[in-house]
């Protein structure tokens, strides 16, 4: 029985699969191969790069037109800058991989002539060029993980592929050469130790002819793997559940093979072929991911770390506009898969699991901070009370703010990270919290669902500068109740300004109106 992969390349006779080659444009992959061109294939990690460029090989090689060779060059990684050590690692993993797929075994051969006349600043040109020669057709090179390479020795390898270039036709050398990596490479800032001042991939690798991206998968893409697996076992997915999978991922395909294996291979429910796939089966999938951290949304989090991150994803949680923030550090972001333009313009994060992910993660130090303590805010039959919620905030929050907001990563969003983790709290016994952030629009909204209860609650904050936010809170408010069809809810004032008193001071509950007459609980923090 095949099943929905996570790990590595795709195999469709092993795997659930969309054919790789239908996912980009072969017509225009073709032309380029034909028109013995250089180019650069990115996208962000674990959607499919790899098994699109297996796939071009296998069907080069089977037409029979070209010597196509994929090679992945990541072992090179370790070297660091030493160009010796790397040169000889990234030759021969392409020694390996012809030897292993094509059965030439002569590029060991010509690597040792090539490094003992031209050391390892030509070692690559020089055994590409001996091959290149004693090719019967030719060499399409498919090179994976470019960007696991750094320093000189990502200079050196494009250099050496552009001096090959550039001396064709006079000298043989590949016919096309496809570089694969996360990023465009003209984004690329290599700071080198050989060079006083970083360089910029496009001028190390000028030749580039185009910069192809690969795309998540569309609705109709998803919906279409997903009923493979009805085909195959007879299970159907529901078409709530199926339209349910489109609205979490987005179409990112480890996240829609990721939650599909969970849900038919993992869940007891699911594991029996004769139960529908419901949308509360796919939304616990998508919970049990989140809360162990599996592997993708881990590495997603590690990137949080990143200052350039941090520059871009900090204002964007607490609604603030990117104006100042580098256009190199938002497409670094894009890039990455973080983030997404979004078709009517602006930055938005790519997916609700990616969205939901983000704040999570920042919390979790400031979460595992807190203090035990009784859920207090439950009333004797285990429903959540709102007004016992409200007062087990502002005791905790006077008690406890002041160092939790030093335990937070990111110091401008640290109030919405800690009263998070407040709730986080909260939840673990039985509901969930949504989240939601627009640039530009100075708020967080948060939605606590625990039981029947829904508790509909915005953050701002008030910086030194500003007017008091009330009047602005309370608007942005209404449209946010109205939403999640609510009366009433709550609007969190941090007051950041200087010269305040001390948080249990100052931390105060205030009754209000909204603009159009909800009866709102004014938190002051």
């Amino acid at each position: 029985m095949r099943y929905f992969n996570t790990e590595g390349p795709i195999h469709c006779t092993q795997h659930y699969c969309l054919p790789p080659l239908t996912r980009w444009d072969m017509e225009e992959i073709l032309g380029l191969i034909e028109r013995q061109k250089y180019f650069l294939l990115h996208a962000p990690r674990q959607t499919g790069k790899t098994s699109c460029m297996i796939a071009l090989m296998e069907q080069l090689n089977r037409v029979g037109r070209y010597q196509a060779l994929y090679v992945n060059i990541e072992t090179a990684q370790t070297a660091r800058e030493e160009v010796p050590r790397a040169m000889r690692a990234i030759c021969g993993a392409i020694g390996a991989s012809a030897r292993g797929l094509l059965g030439e075994e002569r590029l060991f051969e010509w690597l040792n002539q090539a490094l003992a006349e031209q050391g390892a600043d030509g070692a690559l040109s020089g055994m590409l060029t001996r091959w290149s020669a004693a090719a019967e057709r030719p060499i399409v090179l498919l090179l994976d993980e470019v960007d696991a390479l750094i320093g000189d020795t990502l200079v050196s390898l494009l250099r050496q592929l552009r001096t090959g270039y550039t001396q064709r036709p006079g000298l043989p050398f590949p016919q096309t050469v496809m570089l694969c990596s996360v990023r465009d490479l003209h984004d690329y800032r290599i700071h080198a130790r050989s060079e006083p001042a970083p360089i910029t991939g496009g001028s190390a690798f000028n030749i580039k002819a185009k910069s192809l991206r690969l795309g998540d998968f569309s609705p109709e893409e998803t919906q279409r793997l997903l009923q493979e697996h009805t085909q195959e076992t007879g299970q159907a997915f529901t078409p709530e559940a199926l339209t349910r999978v489109w609205e979490l991922t987005q179409g990112q395909p480890w996240l829609v093979n990721a939650i599909a294996y969970r849900t038919c291979f993992e869940q007891p429910e699911g594991r029996d072929h004769r139960h529908p796939i419901s949308v509360a089966m796919i939304d616990a999938a998508k919970e049990s991911m989140i809360v162990e951290r599996v592997t993708h949304l881990d590495q997603l989090a590690d990137k949080l770390r990143e200052e350039r991150v941090r520059r871009v994803i900090e204002p964007m949680l607490a609604g603030e506009t990117l104006d100042s923030v580098p256009l190199d550090d938002r497409d670094y972001l894009v890039d990455l898969g973080l983030l997404r333009r979004a078709q009517g313009g602006g930055l938005e994060v790519a997916n609700p699991i990616y969205r939901e992910v983000l704040p999570r993660m920042l919390a979790s130090g400031p979460q595992d901070s807190l203090p035990q303590s009784a859920p207090i805010w439950l009333d004797a039959q285990g429903r959540l009370d709102p007004e016992r919620l409200l007062k087990a905030f502002l005791g905790f929050w006077r008690q406890h703010g002041e160092p939790l907001l030093r335990s937070a990563p990111y110091a401008e969003i640290a109030p919405h990270l800690v009263l998070m983790a407040f709730l986080h709290r909260v939840v673990n016994g039985g509901g969930s919290l949504e989240r939601e952030y627009a640039i530009g629009a100075g708020r967080m909204d948060l939605c606590l669902r625990y039981g029947s209860v829904t508790l509909g609650i915005e953050l701002k904050v008030w910086r030194d500068g500003r007017p008091d936010p009330i009047t602005e809170g309370l608007t942005q408010l209404d449209g946010y109740l109205n939403g999640l069809g609510l009366d009433t809810g709550w609007l969190v004032i941090f007051d950041r300004r200087a010269g305040q008193p001390p948080i249990e001071a100052r931390s105060r509950v205030e009754e209000a109106s909204s603009p159009a007459g909800r009866p709102i609980r004014v938190i002051r923090a």
